[in-house]
Parts: structure tokens; sequence; C-alpha cells
């Protein structure tokens, strides 16, 4: 960190002890964190959009990964592996709609290798509950399912986010937490350790619930921002992560990483669903995703997706013209669909660091050598699962941070 400039407004700030830049489910699980570990410390959590948890954390498959898919001592191992048992824990203790279905990574002939492969890497994160099935088991356990061999995942599950990120802010807000929606970070300038000048572009200052809308993640910058001062800073701020990375004055922008938007659309089918569990079919050989996969939401209706398209700018739109892709895909595993029962659904937009396979980066003072200033990048799949684990790990990194 060199070379920080102060903001030219020089206004009273109002003081913070922590300033979290987005409510997505970890900026939310990080309040709700911190909050637990200072009860006494003042604490905000800006989020430009009109509510909580509207871009990638309410816009995936809702699940709760066991940990397979990712490389021995990554950081998404170790953290999708302690976030679901967080994770399990904290939606039996809170009433979180839950349930452990358990899942079926399905090979077709010739793909069987690809199922070994994946067993042996979880076993080595220590996933040991992975278990072959046999045509004739997983045929009892899904009668219309197609495939050659098939592992059993009974620690895969799904979670209803919604009501998990207002679970989080309930007890994030009932410890003191302010949570400010329509509240957009704009700038911040490091002025010592443990002091930054942040401006927040808002209608009517903290906590304000005025219409304000920013549907690219680039509006104008208000003419008289909020102004903050706070002890240390957290941006989680998911597919605005290296925007307000950008806009912190005086970081080395070599630091900052270069984030490739990844867009998923999901299907639904109508009618009853033809499974009881998710049913993936072998991860993509080129790292890129997990494939179009089953799943199910916590009313049982089946959907189908993500599939995996690169963009340059925020649209959810979800074209009816894939239909035809996404059923090709799912017939592979399900040749009975009826693709005309598939409709479109929504769409997710992932914040990836790599064309193919990124670990999530975190960046302390270590890394940036700004104390009291943490970054999160490429918090995409297993983010949900792993938001639990991620504030926990982002509260150790602070420890030293305590206020006073």
């Amino acid at each position: 960190m060199t070379g920080a400039q102060p903001l030219i407004n020089t206004a009273p700030r109002q003081p913070f002890d922590v300033c979290i830049v987005g409510a997505g489910v970890v900026g939310l699980a990080l309040a709700r964190a911190l909050s637990l570990r200072w009860p006494k410390a003042s604490i905000l959590v800006l989020e430009q959009n009109s509510d909580i948890g509207q871009e990638i954390s309410s816009r995936n498959s809702e699940v709760i990964h066991a940990g397979l898919y990712y490389p021995p001592g990554s950081l998404k191992a170790r953290l999708c592996i302690r976030g679901s048992a967080l994770l399990y824990e904290y939606c039996a203790k809170h009433d979180v709609p839950h349930q452990r279905l358990g899942k079926l990574i399905v090979a077709q002939a010739g793909e069987e290798s690809a199922l070994e492969l994946l067993r042996s890497s979880a076993q080595t994160c220590g996933v040991d509950s992975l278990r072959w099935q046999s045509q004739q088991a997983f045929a009892r356990l899904e009668p219309q399912l197609h495939a050659s061999a098939a592992l059993w995942s009974p620690d895969t599950g799904i979670v209803d986010s919604h009501a998990l990120m207002q679970r989080l802010q309930q007890e994030a807000e009932s410890q003191g937490t302010l949570i400010a929606t329509h509240s957009r970070f704009l700038r911040a300038a490091c002025q010592g350790p443990g002091i930054f000048d942040i401006d927040v572009d808002t209608d009517a200052g903290v906590g304000s619930h005025a219409s304000h809308n920013y549907p690219d993640g680039n509006a104008a910058e208000a003419q008289d921002p909020f102004k903050i001062r706070s002890r240390i800073l957290i941006n989680c701020a998911g597919l605005s992560a290296t925007r307000v990375a950008a806009s912190i004055a005086g970081m080395d922008q070599t630091l900052n990483p270069e984030l490739n938007l990844v867009k998923g659309h999901y299907f639904a089918l109508s009618g009853r669903s033809p499974f009881r569990h998710l049913i993936y079919p072998v991860p993509d050989p080129q790292q890129r995703g997990l494939g179009i996969h089953a799943t199910l939401d916590m009313a049982g209706q089946c959907r189908f997706g993500p599939d995996i398209e690169a963009i340059s700018s925020v649209d959810y739109v979800v074209d009816e013209s894939r239909r035809e892709a996404f059923a090709l895909a799912i017939k592979r595993y399900f040749p009975a669909l009826d693709a005309t029962r598939l409709n479109p659904s929504y769409a997710g937009i992932r914040p990836r660091l790599g064309p193919g396979y990124a670990d999530f980066m975190i960046q302390d003072e270590y890394v940036h050598g700004c104390p009291g200033l943490i970054q999160l990048f490429g918090i995409e799949s297993p983010g949900l699962t792993a938001s639990l684990a991620l504030a926990e790990l982002v509260t150790l990194k602070l420890q030293d941070q305590a206020p006073l």
C-alpha cells in the first residue's frame, strides 16, 4: 500500500469499526460472525441493490456441496468441507429449510475413469463418504436414470438460500449491525493503519431505503456522497469486487485480478420431478463447470443447469433457444425427457478468476500491506456452501484488529 491520498471532501465522517462491502451470503455471514465475536463493535454492511443477496447468492443451484470437485489443499476444498459441516449445523439450529438429499454423480460408457479420479481426489481432500453404486443399486434409487456407473454422495444437499440469508441478517442486526441497501461503495483511501475514509453513494445516508437502481453496477456517482470512516474494510462485493478494489486509493492495482463473468442458465421441469435425489454428470474435463445437472428445490420442483456462457456485461435473460442444447445434455442421463416440459427459469453470473479452474482469492495485509483491509475475489461455487467457513477464516485473519 503506497501513495494513499486523502479524499477531497474533508467533512466529518461517521465512524464505524467495520465496513463490509456486499450483502450477499458471504457478507452477511461475515457480519454475523464479527458481530458475535465483537459484540460492542459498530458494523456497517453496504449493499448497492434494493435488498440483500440479489446477485450471486440468489441465482445458483442452492446446493450444499460435499467438497468433491476441488484440488486437494485448495481453499475451495478446505472451505467447502468445513463450510458444509457448519451450514448443516447452522440450518438445523436456526430452522433454515434444508435437506440432505444425497447426490449421484453418473458416468456414461467410457467415462468411468473420470469417476475414479473424482473419488480418489475427494478422498485425498478428506471426503470419505463417496460410495460406488452398481447399475442395480442406482436403478433402485432412481429408476429413470441412465448411466454405466455412479458415485453416491450422501452428504450433498439443498438449502433455501433466501431463508439462510434472512436468518444471517436477523442475527447480525440483532447484534447491532447496520445493513444499508441502495448504498454503493464509491471510493476509499487508507489514511493510516486502520483508518479508511469511505465515500458511499446513497440518497439519504446510511440506512436509506430510497429507490436507487444500479442494474449494471456502473451508475453515475452521487454529487454529495455519504462519508464514513472505518477501522476495518472488507471487500466481498462479488461481481463488483474488482471495481471496489480499483476504487481504493493507493492500492497496488497489479494485485487486482482480472474478473471473467460466466453466465449460467437454468430450465425448470414442469410437472412431477423424475428424480428424488440430485443428479450430476461427470465434471467438464476442461474444469469449466460441473455440467448441466438436475437439482431439486425445497418444494420438490426439478430444475436443470447451469450451462456456461462467457459474457462481458451483466444480463439475466434466459434465452429459450437454449432448450435444445439443454435437452441433448439431459437426455444423456435421462433419456425419457420430454423437452416440451423444459421452461426458462432464471440465470446466474459467477465472478471467475480464470478461463478454467481458479481458486478463491483472499487478500490480507500480508499480500497488499494495508492492515485492516481484506479483499475476497472469485467467490463463486462453492461460495454458498463455504460462506460460514469463509466468515470464520476472515474473522481469524482479523483477530489482531479487534476494536478497543
